[in-house]
Order: C-alpha cells, then sequence, then structure tokens
C-alpha cells in the first residue's frame, strides 16, 4: 500500500465530495429514497457516520474499540441498524454535524497512527492505510446511492487507485459473504484510471483476467451496477464467474443492482 499520508488525503478528498452531495440539502431532499431499500439520504449519511465513529475510535483507542466490538451481534445487519438508529433521530443540522465530526476524528485518527503498525478491527487487525481505503470503499458505495437519489453526476481523479487497489486485495470477499470455496488461482487485473493511467495487479501469464475502467470497476466491487451495465471485462472461467460475485467488503452480498436499472 502507497504512503499512508496519501491515502488520507485521498480519504479526505472523498469525505469531502460525498459532504458536497448533502450539505445543502433541504429536509425533503434528505427524505428521499436511494437505490438500497428502505434507506433514505438520511439512513446513508446516519451509516457513514456510524462507520467512521467506529474507525476513528479503532484508531484512537484500540481498548475502547475492543469492548464495543464485544458487544456486537452475530447478526451483521441488525449491527448496521442499532448503530444507524443512533443517528437517525437527529434533526438534519445535527446528523450533518455529526457526520463531518464522526469523519474528521477518524481521518484525524487513522493519520496519528503509525504506518508500520496495526488498528484493531471487526475480522481482524488493519494497518491504518488499509482500513483508510476501507473508508475510501463505503464513501464510494454510499455515496453513490446518495448520487443516484439526488441525481447527482460525479467526478473522479487517480486517486480511485487506492480503493482499486483495496478491492483487489479483498478479491475473494465475494466467495466469503457466499460460503462459497475460493478458487485457487491468481487474478490479473488490468484497470484504467480516470486519467488513463492503467494499474496492474497479478501475474501478467494469468489465465484469469479482469480489465476495464476504475470508476466502472468501483461501482462493480461495491455492488453499485449489475456487471452487465458496466465496462469491466473477464476472460477466463473463475473470472468470469467472479463478475456475478464480486465485492470488497465483508457482510451479506445483499442483493445488489439489476441490469439496466439504471438505464436512462
Amino acid at each position: 500500500m502507497s504512503d499512508l499520508q496519501d491515502v488520507i488525503i485521498a480519504l479526505t478528498v472523498a469525505g469531502e465530495e460525498v459532504d458536497g452531495m448533502v450539505a445543502d440539502l433541504t429536509a425533503e431532499q434528505w427524505a428521499t429514497p436511494t437505490p438500497s431499500p428502505g434507506w433514505t439520504v438520511r439512513h446513508q449519511v446516519a451509516h457513514l457516520a456510524a462507520t467512521f465513529r467506529m474507525a476513528g475510535l479503532a484508531a484512537s483507542d484500540p481498548a475502547a474499540f475492543g469492548a464495543l466490538a464485544k458487544t456486537l451481534s452475530p447478526d451483521f445487519d441488525a449491527n448496521v441498524n442499532a448503530a444507524m438508529s443512533q443517528y437517525l433521530g437527529d434533526p438534519t443540522e445535527v446528523l450533518l454535524s455529526r457526520w463531518r465530526t464522526d469523519r474528521d476524528n477518524a481521518i484525524k485518527a487513522l493519520a496519528a497512527v503509525p504506518a508500520d503498525s496495526v488498528v484493531p478491527w471487526l475480522v481482524r487487525p488493519l494497518p491504518p492505510a488499509i482500513l483508510a481505503c476501507a473508508g475510501m470503499m463505503e464513501l464510494f458505495g454510499h455515496g453513490q446511492d446518495i448520487a443516484d437519489a439526488l441525481g447527482v453526476r460525479r467526478a473522479f481523479s487517480d486517486r480511485l487507485r487506492y480503493l482499486v487497489a483495496f478491492a483487489v486485495r479483498t478479491w475473494d470477499f465475494g466467495y466469503l459473504a457466499r460460503e462459497l470455496p475460493t478458487p485457487e488461482v491468481e487474478f490479473r487485473f488490468e484497470i484504467t484510471g480516470p486519467s488513463g493511467a492503467l494499474w496492474e495487479f497479478g501475474p501478467a501469464d494469468a489465465v484469469n483476467r479482469i480489465s476495464g475502467p476504475a470508476v466502472d470497476f468501483c461501482l462493480l466491487v461495491t455492488r453499485r451496477r449489475h456487471h452487465s451495465d458496466l465496462a469491466v471485462t473477464a476472460s477466463g472461467p473463475e473470472a468470469t464467474a467472479w463478475l456475478e460475485i464480486a465485492q470488497a467488503y465483508r457482510g451479506p452480498a445483499g442483493d445488489g443492482r439489476a441490469p439496466r436499472q439504471f438505464a436512462a
């Protein structure tokens, strides 16, 4: 993983981008349904606030995070809903303020952790740069739900490389979420950044290959678009099957998005 401070900058920019979509919304817009069933824009921001609060606690007070982790249910969705419920009753301006505070505190706490150490997390301890990349993944996915709800067209830079690298690192999460055996093969990823730069991961002679633009790849691994609507292509039997299950997060896969759900 690249220098921690570079990842922190990318995380900060990603947070500001999502913040810009919600900063001036009316009360009615906060209640806009998003593509995630049952979730409004308010739910999306509440979830992000709760996630960043937890990451900030893990980075700044590992003992307190450990105590919190022991109270969590084996039910992933129940934990998500319980954390989110601590924010949903807030007036809009309070929720926005808490989201900003939780986000900023988490970023500062992660930046202060020595790059070569680890931060406790839900499944296993992670280097701070990796946890920051996970934060970028959360912002990308839930930010896309907000953008889809509000009709916002997003713009991205080559800072997406950190999220792409994270998704390559977690390429097996789709199998784990479905309790499927992970194939004993290596994938080749050739992903093109917004600038046109080519980012390559995995052996050059791999039979199973994934290629395509970075934005589409990130939409795929956050399950915000169906793979048939994206310019991500696969060759090789395992890579082709992977398109159906790709995800860069632990926990239930959910239904994802339907083909042509976002067709004009």
